[in-house]
């Protein structure tokens, strides 16, 4: 028996969802549209945050030294710049590894460097902090010593991208509360159109003894097959369009430049996958909730 109303609850769910397909339509292209936005800002989000750490991992700049330096000026450049306040740890970087890091960075464009050597490139240091507000000042200090030729610094980008982030956090905070206001609205009076056409139905329900939780049900399973739809559609297009994206960028001379490694969609997959069920599924059965209560008795 129990069986049998679980059955009924179902076939009653989709039959109202494929009943009212206008409806319908307008339902999931609204909710499509809250998720894909907030899946667009999402992943913008997690991008930065996880430059950002990049960053911070790093903590600091990286020292370029002139090209005519010599072993002895390598070695004391060493030692003058671990003598400096606030400096954690030095690591050399010789010309064959800067050559070698550069053809990765191009990748499919390698071939920009033909023509080029090691020879042709500059030792450096990298150089990490123990904090980063000690930045400018060993900055500073660096740009004093002999046989620097340039510095590198990451202190005003890891800022930019932090401030960046955080702004990207709050707008999209605001625009999906007002999106999932939108959808709820829409959502709601969707299946009240619905409970309004099968309103003789319902007191008859009603007139026999059902329940308003038996009455209620199949239109918040309805609610919530439209929400589950959506996610699935969401999905599809923003892990499609991210890729796509996320090919042409990292395929970029200019991006390259940037040294930006790009979080695959993989990587956020998990995550967004349980916010879209999540949302689809909450919006479903509090739209269905909210466009019950002037029908049913609560």
């Amino acid at each position: 028996m129990k069986y049998n109303v679980i059955g009924y609850f179902l076939s009653e769910g989709f039959r109202n969802v494929f009943k009212n397909k206008k409806s319908t339509f307008s339902c999931l292209g609204v909710m499509c549209a809250t998720m894909l936005i907030f899946g667009l800002f999402f992943a913008i989000g997690k991008n930065i945050n996880n430059a950002v750490r990049g960053l911070e991992e790093e903590q600091g700049m990286q020292v370029f030294m002139e090209y005519s330096a010599s072993e002895e000026d390598i070695n004391k450049l060493k030692e003058d710049l671990n003598k400096i306040e606030g400096v954690n740890s030095v690591t050399f970087v010789s010309k064959e590894e800067a050559y070698n890091t550069m053809k990765e960075r191009l990748g499919k464009n390698e071939k920009a460097l033909r023509g080029f050597t090691p020879d042709m490139f500059s030792v450096s240091y990298i150089v990490t902090l123990t904090d980063l507000s000690l930045n400018n000042q060993v900055y500073d200090a660096v740009k004093r010593l002999d046989t620097v030729r340039e510095i590198q610094n990451k202190g005003d980008t890891i800022e930019m991208l932090s401030k960046i982030g955080s702004t990207i956090q709050f707008i999209t905070f605001v625009i999906f509360a007002i999106l999932i206001l939108i959808s709820l609205f829409i959502i709601s009076n969707t299946i009240k159109l619905t409970v309004h056409a099968r309103r003789k139905e319902i007191s008859i329900m009603k007139y026999v003894g059902g329940t308003n939780g038996f009455i209620r049900t199949p239109f918040i399973i309805e609610g919530i097959i439209i929400g589950l739809l959506s996610g699935i559609i969401s999905i599809l297009i923003v892990g499609g369009g991210y890729n796509y994206i996320a090919s042409g960028l990292a395929q970029s001379a200019t991006w390259q430049k940037l040294s930006i490694n790009l979080l695959s969609f993989g990587d956020m997959f998990g995550q967004i996958v349980l916010v879209y069920m999540l949302l689809g599924v909450g919006i479903g059965i509090i739209g269905s909730s909210i466009s019950m209560r002037k029908y049913l008795e609560v």
